[in-house]
This record gives structure tokens, C-alpha cells and sequence, in this order.
């Protein structure tokens, strides 16, 4: 598939980026490549950042380390300010927010997103599942928000949803707001815990309740949409590689959905998204069954962390196609035309301290030695010398490789992860690598359950020259699976 060179006849001339870190980085290399001007903003503990450094032009917009990337009137007003016509917003902090996207068109600039209408209906993902229902896409059984209903009566909810039932912010993303009960003794504090994430996380405690579907696959399909209603998917993601519903590694296209369920998934997602007016790049998100039965899950209204392993196999940029459906081009690639080549995977390296429960590890990078070669590539924000903050997300690099099959992915993989070096901080690197050498990954047998269930095995396989009481942390680890086990099979 080939892409349209992009002329430069865009009504888009500066883009201001409202977000930090690696995904900033991307951004400000897909406008230099359509020859858009760009413009960085950051907080003051970001300016030594490497999102900084490569911009056209970069401001500060406060001292506290998060409230600036969040104070929506003053990016708005600082893209005014510096000339800018629009705004990208990355993935997290303001990307999904309703009012930021409209004060943004309000202002008379261009959101390179969804309209602010389709974000406000899709970001709850309560009001999501419901217009899914009513547009016949298969949704898992659940309720309507409980935050006005009696615990009685959300007790009795999960009775007839039948436990094990989970718990969800309507508002939520990103693996927060999030709650599994499996004893119905545990579902009131759950239930009061889920709330007040959610509030703090969200500023939105709504939360609402569905049959837990246990053990299923993580399925994502990339859509993009331009104006004039022409609406395609890029294949799908599998990321069912998890640790606390955060994603560690995805890999397009699944190596194990047959071509038939691949086709009928993608109809649905393209349904999804139809249903609801959508343009630009979004993700629909399905929860797969032991049966090949799947379910509507919730609709990201912005670009994903892992969208590079969907570039690699179909040749769409991504980040760039955005910028030119924003600024008003028609989407020149037909459904017919989409047809992945070869296999990628993403592994996401954070600065975490696997010993320590995976805290946080915040410090000064001295070593940093990315891994090179054919069909490697690595998203990043780091440089040696440079000072990881510790007010953000941890994820340090994205390592993306291709091959032909997936088998030779995974040895690509596994080769790209023991050459990567990170010196100064703990990262996951050698977790990764553990992973990566574990027969069941290298056989595509795994679930949303994968980490959970072998921990123990990948972290006696983990091998770290600075672990720190492994013998320790292992113990603590197998005595707690065990309980939770107990626990289940008593019930």
C-alpha cells in the first residue's frame, strides 16, 4: 500500500503538541517530516526533556510538574500566543477530555482529534457500551451507572450479572478505575475504593459494574476516518500481555485469530465507530473468549501508546495521517487495500524497580545504548545524561521490532531486549527479556491472565546483576498467587 505524498498544501501550518515524553517526540518528528512547523510546551521539571530540544519552538507553562500539562485555558492560550492553528494532545492527560477539545475549537483552532461531541459521548465508557448495545455490537453483560443506587442494590446487580463481576470507572482509562470481585463479601469496598480512584484519577467517581470475562484476550482494531464519512481499520493489536490492566507488550497483527474471526471483528469495529460519527485515528477495543465469542470493551478517542507495531505492518503513519485528516484531506486507502505484512511487537520498557514490586526508579540516565539492527525500531524521549523526573508515567522506550512470522519476531525480540542497555536507573528490560524466552509467549498461548499466572516463573528467570532480595520478593510473590488461588477455588 502506497501512500500520497502529503504537498504542503495543508491549512495547517503550526501544530503546538500538549503533552510531554516520547509521544511528543513523535509528534514533533511527523511535523518535520509534512514541514509543519511545531511547538513544544513543558513544566519546569521537562525542560531539560528531549521533546524540548527537538522542537521548532518550545514554552514553559508552569513549575508544577503535572498541573501545566493539564491547565487546558493556557494551552489554548499559549498556541494562540505563538501562532500555532492547532493542536496535537498525544495520548493521556488532556487527549480524551471533553472540554478541552471543545475550548480548543471554541478558540477557533484545529483539534487534531475526534470532534469534542464524539469524545463526550465515547469518553463514558457507560454511555459507550449502551449506544454499542443499541447499534447491535455485542457488549458484556452489565449495568447502567450504580453511583444513585443503594449497596443493596448493587449487590443485587451482581447476583444476577453472576460473579465474578468487575467494577469500572465510566470515565476511566489507562488501567485505573478498576476492580475485580470475585467473593460478594468484598463488593462494598471495591465498590467505595473504585469511586474514589475514580474521582482522583478522573475527577469522575461514576462507576459502573460487568460479568468479569475471565481469562479473555485483549483485542484492539486501529480506525481512521476523515470528514466525509470514509472510515477504515488498520488491522488489529493483541494486547493481552498485562500486569494490573496495564499493557507490557502488544503485538499486531494476533497471531492466533483465524481469518474469518479477523474479518468479522473488523466489520464490528468499523460499525462501532460508524455508530458514533467518527473521524480520525481511534481504537476499538474487544474482550475475546475461550469460544471465539467477543465483546464491545470501550473506544479510545486518540492515538495509542502502541500504535508504532500497526505502522510497521500496514506502512500507514499514523501520527501524520492524523494531521492531514484534520486539516482536511480525504483518506485515500480503501478497506481492500489494508493488508498486513509480516508481524510486529512492542515492548514497553518503563523505569521500574522489578524487585521492589515494580515501584517507580526516577534518576539520571548515564548509559543509554538502544538496541539497532534490521526491523528494529525504538520510540523514546531518552538520552544519556538525562534526568527521568519522578512525577510521571514511567515508560522510558517503546522497542518495536518486525520479522516475517511471528516465531521470528519473537527471536527478534528476545536478541533487541539483551542488547538494549539503560544505565543509572532500574528498568524492565530484563523482565521483558524473561518474558520474551518463555515458551508459551514464543507459542502465542496466552491471556489477559498471562503475567498473573507465571510471575513467579518469569521472575526466577529474570536476571538482573542488581536484583536485590529475589529470593525475598519470590517467596512474597508465590505465597500471595497461592492465596488469591485458594481463594477462587474455595468459592
Amino acid at each position: 500500500m502506497n501512500e500520497k505524498f502529503f504537498k504542503g498544501n495543508s491549512m495547517i501550518y503550526k501544530i503546538l503538541i500538549a503533552n510531554r515524553g516520547e509521544i511528543a517526540v513523535r509528534i514533533v518528528r511527523a511535523c518535520k517530516d509534512l514541514h509543519i512547523k511545531n511547538v513544544a510546551i513543558y513544566t519546569e521539571p521537562d525542560k531539560e526533556s528531549l521533546h524540548v530540544k527537538v522542537a521548532d519552538e518550545a514554552y514553559e507553562i508552569g513549575k508544577d510538574p503535572i498541573k501545566g500539562y493539564l491547565d487546558a485555558a493556557r494551552i489554548v492560550e499559549v498556541a494562540k500566543a505563538c501562532g500555532a492553528d492547532a493542536i496535537h494532545p498525544g495520548y493521556g492527560f488532556l487527549s480524551e477530555n471533553y472540554e478541552f477539545a471543545k475550548m480548543v475549537e471554541d478558540a477557533g483552532l484545529t483539534f487534531i482529534g475526534p470532534k469534542s461531541e464524539v469524545i463526550l459521548k465515547m469518553g463514558n465508557k457507560n454511555i459507550a457500551r449502551n449506544l454499542m448495545h443499541k447499534n447491535g455490537i455485542p457488549v458484556v453483560p452489565g449495568t447502567e451507572a450504580l453511583n444513585k443506587e443503594s449497596i443493596e442494590t448493587i449487590k443485587l446487580e451482581a447476583e444476577k450479572i453472576g460473579y465474578p463481576v468487575i467494577l469500572k470507572a465510566s470515565g476511566g482509562g489507562g488501567g485505573r478505575g478498576i476492580r475485580e470481585v470475585w467473593d460478594p463479601a468484598d463488593l462494598e469496598s471495591s465498590y467505595e475504593s473504585c469511586k474514589r480512584e475514580a474521582k482522583a484519577f478522573f475527577n469522575n467517581d461514576e462507576v459502573f459494574m460487568e460479568k468479569l470475562i475471565v481469562k479473555p484476550r485483549h483485542i484492539e482494531f486501529q480506525i481512521l476516518g476523515d470528514n466525509y464519512g470514509n472510515l477504515i481499520h488498520l488491522c488489529e493489536r493483541d494486547c493481552s500481555i498485562q500486569r494490573r490492566h496495564q499493557k507490557v507488550i502488544e503485538i499486531a497483527p494476533c497471531p492466533t485469530i483465524s481469518e474469518d474471526l479477523r474479518k468479522r471483528m473488523g466489520v464490528a469495529a468499523v460499525a462501532a465507530a460508524k455508530a458514533v460519527g467518527y473521524t480520525n485515528a481511534g481504537t476499538i477495543e474487544f474482550l475475546l473468549d475461550d469460544y471465539n465469542n467477543f465483546y464491545f470493551m470501550e473506544m479510545n478517542t486518540r492515538i495509542q501508546v502502541e500504535h508504532g507495531v500497526t505502522e510497521e505492518i500496514v506502512g500507514v503513519d499514523l501520527i501524520s495521517r492524523q494531521i492531514r485528516i484534520a486539516s482536511g484531506e480525504i483518506l485515500d486507502i480503501d478497506q481492500t487495500e489494508v493488508k498486513p505484512q509480516g508481524v510486529a511487537i512492542e515492548a514497553r520498557i518503563t523505569a521500574e524497580n522489578v524487585w521492589k514490586n515494580f515501584a517507580p526508579s526516577p534518576g539520571k540516565i548515564t548509559g543509554y545504548f538502544p538496541a539497532l539492527g534490521p526491523g528494529v525500531r525504538v520510540d523514546s524521549h531518552m538520552y544519556q545524561g538525562y534526568s527521568i523526573p519522578p512525577f510521571y508515567d514511567s515508560l522510558v522506550a517503546k522497542l518495536i521490532v518486525k520479522a516475517r512470522s511471528y516465531d521470528l519476531a519473537v527471536s527478534k525480540l528476545e536478541r533487541a531486549l539483551d542488547e538494549f542497555t539503560i544505565e543509572g536507573v532500574r528498568t524492565t528490560l530484563p523482565f521483558l527479556l524473561a518474558i520474551s524466552k518463555r515458551r508459551h509467549f514464543r507459542r502465542g498461548f496466552f491471556d489477559t491472565s498471562y503475567i498473573e499466572e507465571r510471575l513467579q516463573d518469569i521472575l526466577e528467570n529474570t536476571h538482573d546483576h542488581n536484583q536485590e532480595n529475589k529470593e525475598e520478593v519470590i517467596a512474597a510473590i508465590t505465597a500471595a498467587i497461592q492465596k488469591v488461588k485458594s481463594s477462587r477455588e474455595n468459592r
